[in-house]
């Protein structure tokens, strides 16, 4: 049964705050935040269903930035438009932004010890089990044939043998082609479904055109006035154009900048890298620590807004801009069949990233399977709430690791 969220255009502050849950709980990067996300708006609030879900994902797969944090804003403009997607992103980013703002401040040498804590490898096992539920449940549900189950795995080995942004967009062509190609094998595709979102206050076509602008005007403009805030927006709303494959990505790019120009001494840019894995939310709020922490002014709070919302801004234009267009391409009749197998590719790349990052890195011991075993019972078998099982791991682990 429908919740009467998804039968609803939502309030903004009741976005903000469904999502502010989820930017204070959300740990384990961005397969596990998608993970969580599916657990939240299609199985408890029923706002969409797992096939529109995983076109969303699929999607911003193909986009750079951040892709749990465009999930995340494509939920919100869905459900409430222009002001839904800001207050997902706001709600889903400012715990992180938060934390990793007063880590600038405070506890700039924090970072070596956060990554061995014993609470946060008990939140990374948690993540292990919500991942786990939610791709076993997509698989149930886009993967239900033989040839879907080939194009998933076929999607995994890909990603398996170099997971690199270009292979990870490849992997998704496969899919489409394969769907195209597999059509005579595959249940006749219906309408498109419920649609991605719902009419916007902005032209898509504006919005795109937005971006590029910005993209390509900025470095001038800062080049000109000389502005050290000017050229802070100007590279982070670069890098969060340019990077493809979203978290741990961006990080290379964010050292070319705030480094070699002395913006953030090497030593503290690693300690920000480590505190970085303490907190939820996504993996692209390490700018808010650079900003605070920069040699140059402003610094501090402001220095930190400035840079999260440059390297976040590409990510809310593109997805404001593409959803719409993409709701329009994904009703024609070939590229219902083209989803199909990009959505059975999508499961095959959770499956991958399932294995590699998240279990080779998590699961070290028999010790870890057991934890993450239990964690997984009490999502499953006892329907635990997953913020919950979240907050027992953390517990847990700081007793036993």
């Amino acid at each position: 049964m429908a919740s009467q969220d998804s039968m609803a255009r939502l309030t903004a502050p009741r976005i903000f705050l469904i999502f502010l849950k989820l930017g204070l709980t959300c740990f384990g990067g961005p397969v596990a935040h998608i993970g969580f996300f599916r657990d939240e708006f299609v199985k408890r609030r029923a706002w969409l269903s797992d096939e529109a879900f995983a076109d969303i994902v699929a999607l911003c797969q193909f986009m750079p930035g951040p892709s749990s944090s465009q999930v995340g804003i494509a939920l919100g403009l869905r459900q409430g438009g222009l002001a839904g997607a800001f207050a997902a992103w706001l709600g889903f980013t400012l715990p992180s932004a938060v934390l990793l703002w007063a880590f600038g401040l405070v506890m700039t040498h924090y970072g070596a010890g956060a990554a061995s804590a014993g609470w946060l490898h008990g939140l990374g096992l948690a993540a292990v089990a919500v991942v786990a539920q939610a791709l076993w449940s997509m698989a149930r549900t886009l993967c239900p044939d033989l040839p879907r189950l080939a194009i998933a795995a076929v999607a995994a080995a890909m990603m398996l043998s170099g997971a690199t942004p270009l292979m990870q967009i490849a992997a998704l062509l496969v899919g489409a082609l394969a769907g195209w190609l597999l059509r005579h094998r595959l249940p006749v595709p219906g309408s498109a479904g419920e649609p991605i979102t719902r009419s916007t206050a902005a032209h898509p076509a504006l919005v795109l055109a937005l971006f590029a602008a910005l993209l390509f005007g900025l470095p001038a403009m800062a080049a000109l006035s000389g502005s050290y805030a000017l050229h802070l927006f100007s590279s982070f709303f670069r890098v969060g154009s340019l990077v493809f494959g979203g978290g741990h990505v961006v990080l290379p790019l964010l050292e070319s900048v705030v480094v070699p120009a002395g913006w953030v001494r090497p030593d503290a840019f690693i300690a920000g890298y480590g505190a970085a894995q303490a907190v939820p939310g996504p993996l692209f709020t390490f700018a808010a620590f650079l900003g605070s922490v920069s040699s140059q002014q402003p610094a501090g709070i402001v220095g930190a807004a400035i840079a999260v919302v440059a390297i976040f801004l590409p990510s809310f234009l593109l997805v404001v801009g593409v959803v719409p267009l993409w709701d329009r391409l994904r009703s024609v009749r070939w590229v219902r069949y083209a989803l199909l197998g990009i959505n059975a590719a999508v499961v095959g790349l959770l499956g991958a990233a399932f294995y590699s990052p998240l279990c080779v890195h998590s699961l070290r011991s028999l010790t870890d399977v057991a934890f993450a075993a239990a964690a997984l019972v009490l999502l499953w078998a006892l329907r635990t709430p997953p913020w919950l099982v979240v907050a027992l791991a953390a517990a847990v682990g700081e007793l036993i690791f």
